[in-house]
């Protein structure tokens, strides 16, 4: 043993100690051992630089892994009486006096001398069921006294922590004792101790603790099983004595519920199995299980062996898990105005499986989905954050809300039916469809989110409270003028600098509510002061900006022609040209010529600002020129509308919610195109469908563009028609506003041709909804579906090492693998629109063994997720999706022969469950 020397070998202190053993294997994946405590040390130095020699650092720092550590301690530092050093803290040297391996201990269950293993173990002893550390559970050959032998024992404790003691006292002679049972796994266990006392000198223990017995049979189970899969269930038997020894192993196989034997069930061929084993040595056995359908949900096994006397016995239970999947397809349907759309689930209409059982089917619809912005509404009232930005929210979201319900009053009268107890509309999207996720909701990360979702529509009850609208817009309006500082410009936080583009950003959404008519110059007498200072504001800032401009001018540092265009002088423009001035002045007109000159340099955000202000301020051809642009480059499809690849990043100018908001204003009055608007619109409300709009100033601004662009979509009062088979539904209720509504069947009513789904839209307004066929089948017989929005691929890979490099060969039907191949599994993903909140289960072989066994977030392929590896399947969780195709792989190791169902790959989208997919589902051999 070694001490530090402040701790006298062989001396007796008392001490607190900490104790932990656990099997030496989970070593394997993540290590771990205690470290002693670090000293603070003491380092100065000096440093001669350029500008004269000072003192740059002096620092006190102790380890900070390990154990908890003290608390930092202050030393004086030197006088320098008046000296020009400077003394500095930075990571210095620590001083080291020496390693403490382990403490003096006293018998651990009767153990002496745990740490000296110059000490020899003592017998084991079984008078209070302890173990003995160093000690070998080796079994004595019992005396053969021609009497029949005891029955083998079984083994059942197989834990892999024995003990984890957080606290221990020393006696007077400086021992601890350690008393436990000890578990009953044959392996190698790893003893940690640490020690210290109070004036903290410490010492660290680290052993190696060995069970075993001189006959063992170590059994390789599987972490399931599954029905139909035929499994050879292996173990070894081992020989640690000085003798052959030849006997036989025992599998017996019990209902774990009831312990009734089911061996006849699983079908070994022989119970019994022999074996010969040298001393020093191994041999393997086996037995082959085919796993029945119905019988057990867990099977309880027992392995024995015995010979010449010795013998050994192993229980554990697996889970039995069913071959056949509750399978959810999911049609999503999307009709425009005035149209009629029919859709056909194909595995419905050509199901010929003898199998297949339906379980559910389920057609939900939304008559007017414009009304999901009125319930996006509250969130603009109810953001946590007390900056500038969310309070002008707040003003702009009651202002709106106020002038809404006065132009129109049948949303007051939607509204008071949603207020109605037991009323869907106030739920969460996420729970109105809990029975139909493959995914219990309370699994998911997000569920907070989920439920945050449903308070906020909850809050529409006080949104459109015209007392309290009324109330809150004063208070709002006067916490903004307490915030406006003196130059008229508004800081992001209270008492910050007053930010240009802040304040801008207020500007313009007065110049929106002044547009719609909810907000007036002339009767708000508060709210025009606080806008014309704001202006002012900002013209001081765009004429500081010129004037420096000039000044490099003229100094030959640049020429006033060059591209001088940023994204605040943009903003500006746009903001201004909400309140354009009689006469252009001097700066503005600069401006405008820039961006009549580099509009085409800029982003899709920038040139939509840039039309909209050149429009306004006369400059007719040169908006003209950027919107014909625009068209060009768009995207239109027939669900999605009208889009663009937008150029996603961190900046303001940069946000696709707010460039298509932006977008719709510029075709509405630069274009006056009544067609593109509509297919505009129709983006913004499909994203809102897989996405929550995640910040105030993107949900004010799609709230802008779709309640107060193009046609009145809330006027629209007509019910969706839906057909099934032909024959149409007539629901019993239809949600108010919203026109939604639900109907279910079992799978007893469900007939074969209503896998023919007609949707006729009699409204001028996109309406969307989705069919479910829900199904149970055998995993193996599963089809993959591709009918949706997300596709999956998944393709099993062989892995083998040439002399190039590791080479992928794909496993096909009747491919056969042997234990030890590596396996890697790739999982190709296609999404054709942006989506939030996706959960990905990829289900594996019983046969398989993860390699990846920590679960943890992972980058690959430029997609961030959390990866959650369990006994059944390998979970996905992906907080956003961006629109494209994307390829996850993992690896996995062969570790059992037989016939295994590999189950399939699903993936949903949890914010909206119609959007779903599957692979299909594959059996894999292994001899």
């Amino acid at each position: 043993m070694a001490y530090q020397d402040q701790w006298p070998e062989k001396d007796a202190v008392a001490a607190e100690l900490v104790a932990a053993m656990y099997d030496a294997s989970l070593d394997q994946f993540l290590p771990h051992s205690w470290l002693g405590m670090r000293f603070p040390g003491y380092y100065h130095r000096i440093h001669f630089a350029g500008s004269g020699f000072r003192a740059v650092s002096g620092d006190i720092r102790h380890n900070p892994t390990g154990i908890p550590q003290p608390p930092f301690r202050t030393y004086r530092e030197m006088d320098w009486f008046g000296f020009p050093l400077y003394g500095g803290r930075s990571p210095g040297m620590l001083r080291d006096g020496g390693e403490v391996y382990m403490m003096k201990a006293a018998p651990a269950m009767e153990m002496r001398e745990m740490a000296d293993s110059s000490v020899p173990p003592p017998a084991p002893t079984a008078a209070n069921g302890a173990v003995e550390e160093g000690a070998d559970l080796a079994q004595e050959p019992e005396k053969n006294t021609g009497e029949k032998p005891a029955p083998p024992p079984v083994r059942r404790n197989l834990n892999e922590t024995v003990f984890f003691f957080p606290e221990l006292r020393t006696d007077a002679q400086g021992n601890v004792v350690l008393k436990f049972t000890m578990n009953e796994a044959l392996t190698r266990w790893k003893f940690l101790a640490f020690g210290h006392t109070k004036d903290l000198q410490w010492a660290v223990s680290e052993k190696s603790v060995v069970t075993q017995k001189e006959l063992m049979i170590l059994t390789n189970p599987p972490r399931f099983l599954r029905e139909g899969d035929v499994l050879e269930f292996t173990a070894k038997v081992s020989n640690l004595s000085q003798e052959t020894i030849s006997g036989t192993a025992v599998l017996n196989l019990f209902d774990a519920a009831g312990m009734q034997p089911v061996d006849g069930d699983f079908g070994p061929a022989q119970k019994t199995v022999s074996f010969t084993v040298q001393p020093g040595q191994s041999a393997p056995v086996s037995w082959r299980l085919n796993v029945p359908a119905g019988k057990v949900d867990g099977l309880t096994w027992q392995v024995f062996a015995e010979g010449k006397q010795f013998r050994d016995g192993e229980e554990n239970t697996l889970p039995v898990l069913t071959n056949r999947m509750l399978v959810t397809e999911t049609l999503p349907i999307t009709v425009r105005g005035n149209q009629t759309k029919t859709v056909v689930f194909d595995n419905l209409k050509n199901n010929n499986s003898g199998s297949l059982r339906t379980h559910r089917y389920t057609v939900e619809f939304t008559s007017n989905p414009a009304w999901y912005a009125v319930q996006a509404l509250p969130y603009l009232m109810e953001f946590p954050h007390e900056c500038t930005e969310q309070i002008f929210s707040r003003f702009y979201a009651n202002t709106l809300a106020g002038s809404v319900t006065q132009k129109m009053p049948g949303l007051r009268r939607v509204y008071d039916k949603w207020k109605t107890a037991g009323s869907g509309a106030m739920q969460s999207n996420l729970s109105k469809n809990q029975e139909l996720k493959t995914a219990l909701l309370e699994e998911t990360p997000w569920v907070l989110e989920a439920q945050s979702e449903a308070q906020q529509k909850q809050n529409i009850a006080l949104l459109f409270d015209l007392n309290r609208m009324t109330d809150e817009r004063e208070r709002t309006i006067t916490m903004l003028a307490e915030r406006q500082g003196e130059g008229g410009g508004w800081p992001w936080f209270p008492g910050g600098r007053e930010s240009w583009h802040i304040t801008q950003h207020i500007v313009a959404g007065f110049g929106h509510l002044d547009k719609l008519g909810a907000f007036s110059l002339e009767n708000d007498q508060q709210g025009s002061n606080l806008l014309d200072r704001a202006m002012g504001f900002c013209d001081s800032e765009i004429q500081r900006r010129y004037a420096d401009l000039e000044r490099l001018a003229q100094a030959g540092k640049t020429k006033l022609d060059d591209d001088h265009l940023d994204g605040l002088a943009i903003h500006y423009l746009y903001a201004r040209s909400f309140f354009p001035l009689d006469r252009v002045d001097k700066v503005t007109a600069y401006y405008l010529d820039q961006g009549a000159k580099y509009w085409l340099k800029r982003g899709l955000y920038e040139q939509g600002m840039l039309a909209l202000a050149l429009h306004r301020h006369g400059r007719l051809e040169a908006a003209q020129n950027i919107v014909a642009s625009l068209r060009e480059r768009a995207i239109v499809k027939e669900e999605l509308g009208m889009y663009w690849p937008f150029d996603w990043g961190m900046y303001w100018y940069q946000l696709p919610i707010e460039t298509q908001a932006l977008l719709v204003e510029v075709f509405d009055e630069v274009a006056a195109d009544r067609k593109a608007v509509e297919e505009l619109r129709i983006w913004l409300l499909k994203n809102k469908q897989t996405n929550r709009w995640e910040s105030t100033k993107a949900t004010a601004e799609a709230v802008y563009a779709l309640l107060l662009h193009g046609d009145n979509w809330l006027e629209n009062t007509k019910p969706v028609q839906v057909s099934l088979g032909g024959k149409t539904l007539k629901p019993a209720e239809y949600e108010a506003g919203t026109g939604y509504f639900k109907e279910t069947w079992k799978g007893s009513e469900v007939k074969s041709n209503w896998s023919t789904i007609k949707v006729e839209n009699p409204n001028s307004n996109l309406v969307w909804g989705a069919a479910y066929w829900q199904y149970f089948e055998d995993l193996d017989k599963i089809q993959s579906f591709k009918k949706t929005p997300l596709t999956i691929v998944k393709q099993l890979y062989q892995e083998e090492n040439t002399p190039t490099g590791p080479k992928l060969t794909a496993i096909n039907e009747g491919n056969v693998l042997k234990p030890g191949d590596k396996i890697k599994v790739r999982i190709e993903i296609r999404v054709d629109r942006a989506m939030e909140y996706v959960h990905l289960k990829d289900m594996r072989a019983s046969g398989f063994e993860p390699v990846n066994v920590l679960s943890s977030y992972r980058w690959q392929g430029g997609l961030g997720y959390y990866e959650s590896t369990k006994d059944l399947a390998t979970h996905f969780f992906i907080d956003y999706l961006p629109r494209g195709t994307f390829v996850f792989e993992y690896p996995l190791v062969v570790s059992h022969r037989g016939d295994f169902s590999n189950g399939v790959t699903t993936l949903q989208c949890m914010y909206a469950p119609e959007f779903s997919s599957h692979s299909e589902g594959v059996r894999v051999r292994v001899e």
